[in-house]
């Protein structure tokens, strides 16, 4: 798992898939499936481990097919282009653990 200043959050896991989550309303807002390199097994699609660069606007991830792969937020991204779940709503209450 990896947190950046602007409270995203992300989790990463042994079968490629990555979440983006806002820290404080608990809301996924992301989901991804890595791609392994090619010549790779589909079961070496694993993420070991991911960070955030200093910045906190690249994503770095280490993965099982011996990749090091770095992620960029699209900056001019809009929501006809990439709309959020209809389900979201800002400032839900949710319960901490």
């Amino acid at each position: 798992m990896a947190l950046n200043q602007d409270n995203v959050l992300v989790s990463a896991a042994d079968n490629g898939s990555m979440q983006f989550w806002d820290w404080k309303s608990g809301y996924c807002f992301q989901k991804l499936q890595t791609i392994v390199q090619p010549g790779s097994l589909d079961a070496e699609a694993g993420i070991f481990a991911c960070t955030f660069d200093r910045t906190g606007t690249r994503l770095i991830t280490a993965e099982a097919d011996k990749t090091i792969k770095v992620y960029k937020e699209i900056e001019n991204a809009t929501e006809e282009t990439h709309p959020i779940g209809k389900d979201w709503r800002p400032g839900r209450n949710i319960s901490n653990y």
